[in-house]
C-alpha cells in the first residue's frame, strides 16, 4: 500500500511511521509513505503558500496552486488510482469502519492543513473525502494523518504478527474490547481472574464477551444499541450489571464464567 502525505511538515508523519508495527510494515515492503511538500510548488522568491482570507478575520490560508501542484505530482508518482482524504475538523468522524475501508486501497493521499485551512475551492475540486479524529482543533493535520496511517497499516494484510489481534481490537465489532491479563498471577494490585487460566476456551470466550459487553455499557453507551443485541448477548450484559449490583451492595459477585440472569 502507498499513501502520500501533501504537508509543510511531510516528514513529521514519515517519523511516526518509521516505528513499531507501522515502521515493520514500511521496512517489509508493506507499506510506503511519501511526502509533498506544498512550498516546493510554490511560485517566487518567498515560496509563498499562505495568503489573509477574504472578508477579513485571524489567520492565514493556504493558497490553491501550490496545493493542487502538490496533489498533481503525488497522483503522478504512481499509477494506481489514489483518494485524497482532507483532514478537516469538518469531516467525517474517524470511525474503524471507515479505517478498515481505507486499508482495503492501494493508495491514499492524506491532505493536512495548516493555520486556518485551505481555500475552499480546493476542497470542492481535488477533494474525494473530509475525515476528522475528533472534536478538538490541532495546529495542522499531520497528527491525524499519521493516525490514519497507523490504524490503516495495521490492517493490511501480512502487517501484524497475528492477524487475529486485530479481529479482536475494540471496535471491531461495535464494542470496547475485554480487560487483559499477564504474569504474575498473583500481584499487588491484584489476581488475574480464574476463569482465564480455566483452559475452558468456551467460558474463556464468554467471560471476554460479557466484558466487552459490559465496559461498553459502562464507558461508551452510545455504542451499545441494546436492541440489536443477541438473546445471548442481553444475558451476559444482565450478568455483567448484577455482578456489579452485589459489589456495590457488600455482597459476594457473580462468577463472570457462568451464566447470569437473562432478560426476555
Amino acid at each position: 500500500m502507498r499513501i502520500d502525505i501533501v504537508s509543510l511538515f511531510p516528514d513529521f508523519v514519515a517519523q511516526c511511521a518509521a516505528f513499531g508495527v507501522v515502521g515493520r510494515a514500511v521496512e517489509r515492503g508493506l507499506l510506503s509513505v511519501h511526502g509533498f511538500n506544498p512550498r516546493d510548488y510554490a511560485e517566487g522568491n518567498y515560496r509563498r503558500v499562505d495568503d489573509r482570507p477574504f472578508g477579513g478575520g485571524p489567520g492565514m490560508l493556504m493558497l490553491v496552486d501550490p496545493l493542487r501542484a502538490s496533489l498533481r505530482a503525488a497522483r503522478e508518482a504512481d499509477p494506481a488510482p489514489a483518494k485524497v482524504v482532507y483532514m478537516s475538523p469538518q469531516g467525517a468522524p474517524l470511525t474503524q469502519a471507515k479505517v478498515r475501508e481505507l486499508a482495503g486501497r492501494e493508495r491514499l493521499i492524506l491532505l493536512c492543513g495548516r493555520y486556518e485551512g485551505i481555500d475552499e475551492r480546493l476542497i470542492r475540486a481535488e477533494v474525494d473525502e473530509e475525515i476528522s479524529i475528533g472534536d478538538y482543533v490541532l495546529s495542522g493535520g499531520e497528527l491525524a494523518a499519521a493516525v490514519i496511517v497507523d490504524a490503516v497499516a495495521r490492517l493490511r494484510e501480512g502487517v501484524l504478527g497475528d492477524a487475529e489481534s486485530a479481529v479482536q481490537d475494540s471496535f471491531e465489532d461495535g464494542l470496547l474490547d475485554c480487560p487483559h491479563y499477564t504474569r504474575p498471577v498473583e500481584h499487588e494490585f491484584g489476581t488475574v481472574p480464574e476463569v482465564l487460566m480455566s483452559g475452558n476456551h468456551a467460558e474463556i470466550a464468554k467471560w471476554r464477551r460479557m466484558q466487552s459487553l459490559g465496559r461498553t455499557w459502562q464507558r461508551r453507551p452510545d455504542l451499545l444499541d441494546e436492541a440489536a443485541l443477541s438473546k445471548a448477548d442481553r444475558k451476559l450484559l444482565a450478568a455483567y450489571r448484577a455482578a456489579l449490583e452485589a459489589e456495590g451492595s457488600g455482597q459476594a459477585p457473580q462468577d463472570p464464567a457462568q451464566d447470569g440472569p437473562g432478560t426476555p
